[in-house]
């Protein structure tokens, strides 16, 4: 069978750079996909929801067409859906907890990709409020962007680097980070997720950041620990790793400041609205005027935190489900 239909509307450039990266072959890759997908009775603990060519595709191109490890990751993939079932309840974007991630900036995602084609996701910690996003919603929001992006084969085959900024992020918004929910994420997208992280780059992280990675290193397997890059407050060798033109001003590049609801109003299209802003009543000349005030205050260089009655704070306040089964904080002070 012609197999060509399965890279269509790829580059020559790409689907060179997936033979010569990803041992990827047009000529063989029904049969590729095929022996994946007869490993599937090997496991019938596992329900495997999704089994057609273009999905089985995406797993190869993670794990550079090694079938067997291919075959690992398609089942960790249904099996972390099946252990946690209540993460992937209503997992959409416009469920309200995984809505107000997104209408946060968690994650934010780049319009452009940088030099080796590869989109960028960015994280804010500091704007983590705690009493408005659990981190489940947050890891929530992240795996749904991802299992958006990675519709886009360019993207499996250049795949995904991760900038997180740890400026401004408190002790105390550390010590919510145990090592249960740190283990949940790892697992979600190390283990379990079929995207190619080319790095993940950490910038001004305070000491206590430094102190949770060497207590979740055990769980990162070789290949990621050397992909993880703490720059601290050294941006040129950030550059160094991506161009500054594919950078935000926050981190020295050469784009304007990243505005939090770039992502969700992709995502969340005629649905997004800044629910700080305006409810959802009629469109009357008040929303208009917020609505532009709005715009000129995302327009202002300086990033501004949300402000938030304290009523709706209140409300929201909810238990993180991933926080029961081990509640010790990471960093307890004496």
């Amino acid at each position: 069978a012609d197999m060509t239909h399965l890279q269509a509307g790829l580059s020559p450039e790409t689907i060179e750079k997936a033979r010569l990266e990803l041992n990827e072959n047009p000529d063989i890759l029904h049969q590729d996909i095929q022996q994946v997908r007869d490993m599937i009775i090997t496991r019938p603990d596992i329900g495997f929801l999704r089994t057609d060519d273009a999905f089985i595709l995406r797993f190869l191109r993670a794990r550079k067409f090694h079938q067997t490890e291919a075959f690992r990751l398609l089942a960790q993939y249904f099996q972390y859906r099946q252990l946690n079932l209540e993460m992937f309840k209503n997992f959409k974007a416009d469920d309200p907890g995984i809505k107000r991630a997104l209408t946060d900036g968690f994650p934010g995602v780049l319009e452009n990709r940088d030099h080796c084609g590869r989109k960028i996701l960015l994280l804010f910690a500091a704007n983590w409020d705690q009493s408005r996003n659990s981190f489940i919603d947050i890891l929530r929001a992240i795996l749904l962007s991802l299992e958006v992006l990675i519709e886009d084969q360019e993207l499996q085959i250049n795949g995904f680097i991760l900038i997180i900024d740890w400026s401004n992020f408190s002790f105390k918004q550390a010590s919510k980070l145990t090592p249960s929910i740190l283990k949940l994420a790892i697992e979600g997208l190390q283990d379990s997720f079929p995207a190619r992280f080319g790095g993940v780059h950490f910038v001004n992280q305070p000491w206590y950041i430094h102190a949770l990675y060497t207590l979740i290193k055990p769980f990162l397997k070789d290949k990621t620990r050397k992909r993880i890059f703490l720059h601290g407050n050294n941006l040129n060798s950030l550059h160094q790793l991506i161009h500054p033109e594919c950078l935000p001003s926050e981190f020295g590049g050469t784009l304007p400041p990243y505005d939090m609801g770039t992502w969700a109003r992709t995502l969340l299209g005629p649905d997004y609205s800044d629910e700080n802003e305006y409810t959802h009543t009629s469109y009357n000349a008040m929303h208009v005027k917020h609505a532009s005030s709005n715009l000129e205050r995302e327009a202002s260089p300086k990033p501004m935190k949300r402000s938030q009655s304290v009523v709706e704070a209140s409300t929201l306040k909810h238990e993180d489900p991933g926080e029961s089964e081990n509640t010790q904080p990471l960093l307890a002070l004496d």
